[in-house]
């Protein structure tokens, strides 16, 4: 593969003046400093350096935070507005997105790294399609009549769904643009009030879009944002007595502590955790779509996925000339900073994580596993780490077993379909897999014998705000997107009237 260098790249006026000024929280429609004072850095993937300074959010950030959204929640304009007006400030946010769009992809590739096409062509208009998507929903909450059974006398029956309160927001840094919209676009629609947490990794976007929250006139407290770490500003809102709904995207890891800290009150929660995706490519598969397909299921994003295809299996017969095209797929990527237009294969977020994914290289390769590309911390001074295909890999390896969350893929041949199944499904995750086949019956067969909330056959990485999104086992609690989304909060309330 090659390695871009840094390129000249002049970056849109209001990204500068952004980046130059200590960003602070969203508070009650207010934009305000830590109560500590304390702020922290964030920084850029490509260099390792300093992008900007950031408002660190704690405990007492987080509970100024709880309680304007629940007086936002309780009283002012947002509970009196009707749903059409709340559908109105929710599409005027994404007419907004796309009026900003070259500003917001600049923000999120310099934050997370990815390259600024994707950043262009898929985060900021993705995140603009949802919050259409949700708005429309807005006007469409309802409720049933319900006939009744019941001896004794004459009633008349009613469900409503209602807005669950004041949510608590946590999100990831692999598409923080999109995650937000994920979490606030059906909370909003539904009537919610919310306190987002975006990763302190990648604050940048988050932030802008509060000021854009703020410009299509939300009111104050209905939206607010504390940045700050894991440890603090997100444990402080998971276990915060007054929110009555978390929800949280992240690792598996730090989901079983969200559900342990939502103990307290018995809020409501809703988790979207890890993958260990596979990616089935049979005999009678079309390899000049499964190949690029599988290529990109795994490099898209730098492998930042919680759905990439990392777990390849390919038929006995086509094994070598499967691995042998995404291997040649790898090559071609040209690895370097995500403002390079040449670049299709970013840095990794963050130090912490270029040595995760490089420890899970050298344990695979030292366990006997080998890399017939990649294997390597990529070169310059920014978070690199070179597109890995791995063979020889065996079940009990690390590299086969954990999520990784980088650009490396374990190639594993099989024979037939009974015997892949069982691979397939043999993990602790289910959140998404993939089947390439020209046989319709088998590609419906597998697609309903593998465990995962998601399953493309001859596709991969097709997401839709219309279609829900969740996983199976230590994959999270919930969907998102889709009708299914709102069920995250609302709840249902049943009214009877006796008419004797």
């Amino acid at each position: 593969m090659a390695t871009t260098t840094a390129p000249t790249f002049t970056l849109h006026k209001n990204v500068t003046s952004f980046l130059k000024t200590p960003r602070k929280m969203l508070i009650g429609g207010e934009w305000v400093d830590s109560v500590s004072g304390k702020t922290f850095e964030t920084f850029n993937p490509a260099t390792g350096e300093v992008l900007g300074r950031v408002a660190e959010g704690d405990r007492a950030d987080i509970d100024q935070a709880v309680k304007a959204a629940r007086k936002a929640f309780e009283s002012g304009p947002w509970p009196e507005m009707s749903p059409s007006q709340r559908g109105r400030l929710i599409w005027k946010l994404a007419d907004l997105l796309e009026h900003n769009l070259d500003e917001l992809a600049e923000l999120e590739t310099l934050d997370n790294g990815k390259p600024l096409f994707f950043s262009r062509m898929v985060d900021v208009p993705s995140t603009a399609d949802l919050f259409r998507y949700m708005a429309g929903w807005a006007s469409k909450i309802e409720g049933n009549t319900i006939p009744l059974s019941a001896r004794g006398g004459q009633y008349f029956a009613y469900s409503l769904r209602e807005p669950i309160g004041v949510v608590g927001q946590i999100i990831p840094w692999n598409f923080p643009l999109m995650m937000a919209a994920w979490k606030l676009g059906p909370a909003l629609a539904v009537g919610c009030t919310l306190v987002l947490k975006p990763a302190e990794q990648t604050p940048l976007s988050a932030l802008r879009l509060g000021e854009l929250a703020i410009e299509a006139g939300f009111p104050p407290g209905v939206i607010n944002i504390v940045p700050g770490f894991g440890e603090t500003a997100g444990a402080a809102l998971a276990a915060h007595p007054d929110v009555d709904k978390i929800a949280f995207t992240g690792s598996t890891e730090v989901g079983k502590l969200i559900l342990q800290a939502a103990s307290g009150n018995l809020k409501k929660v809703s988790l979207e955790l890890g993958g260990k995706s596979p990616n089935i490519v049979f005999q009678d598969a079309e390899l000049k779509t499964a190949i690029p397909g599988s290529a990109n299921a795994i490099f898209f994003n730098q492998g930042q996925c919680c759905t990439a295809g990392s777990r390849l299996f390919v038929h006995k017969t086509i094994f070598d000339e499967v691995v042998e095209g995404v291997g040649k797929a790898a090559r071609k990527l040209r690895v370097g900073p995500g403002l390079d237009p040449n670049t299709n294969l970013g840095p990794l977020v963050s130090q912490e994580q270029l040595d995760r994914v490089c420890g899970y290289l050298e344990s695979g390769i030292k366990d006997g596993a080998k890399a017939i590309v990649g294997g390597q911390k990529g070169a310059g001074s920014g978070y690199f780490v070179e597109p890995t295909v791995l063979v020889d890999v065996k079940p009990e390896m690390k590299v086969y077993r954990e999520e990784i969350f980088g650009p490396v893929v374990t190639a594993v041949p099989f024979s037939d379909p009974e015997e892949v199944l069982p691979s397939a499904n043999s993990t602790v995750y289910g959140l998404a897999a993939a089947v390439w086949t020209r046989d319709i019956s088998k590609a419906h067969r597998l697609a309903n014998g593998l465990r995962a909330g998601t399953v493309w056959v001859n596709c991969y990485d097709v997401f839709d705000a219309a279609a829900p999104f969740g996983g199976f086992k230590m994959s999270g609690i919930g969907r998102e997107l889709g009708e299914y989304a709102l069920e995250l909060y609302t709840e249902v309330k049943t009214v009877y009237v006796n008419l004797g």
